[in-house]
């Protein structure tokens, strides 16, 4: 008898890469937004990470406080207001800035 693809042992290999593949995307978005204050979509063009998993990973990174949005302002890319976000510690304590 032939072994499927999907057996168990198959896909929960498969399924590993996959995490560790997101985990390098969160830690590179995570450094992005480190090196200076940006918006998703500014993140998302440096690092070449869809906007939609950047989006994810500020909501995650939100829950347990590890971001800040530090302003409102306008995106230098897209030109319309958006929030401009931090994983810089030593920004957290400045206080929101709306445009």
């Amino acid at each position: 008898m032939v072994k499927t693809l999907n057996t168990p042992s198959n896909s929960l290999h498969n399924r590993q890469g996959k995490d560790k593949h997101f985990e390098v995307q969160m830690k590179r978005v995570f450094a992005a937004f480190k090196r200076k204050p940006s918006t998703m979509l500014m993140v998302s063009i440096e690092t070449g990470i869809l906007r939609a998993n950047i989006c994810r990973y500020v909501a995650k990174w939100q829950k347990i406080n590890s971001i800040h949005l530090l302003k409102q302002g306008l995106c230098k890319v897209s030109k319309h207001r958006a929030g401009y976000y931090t994983t810089d510690t030593n920004l957290f304590t400045q206080p929101l800035k709306l445009f």
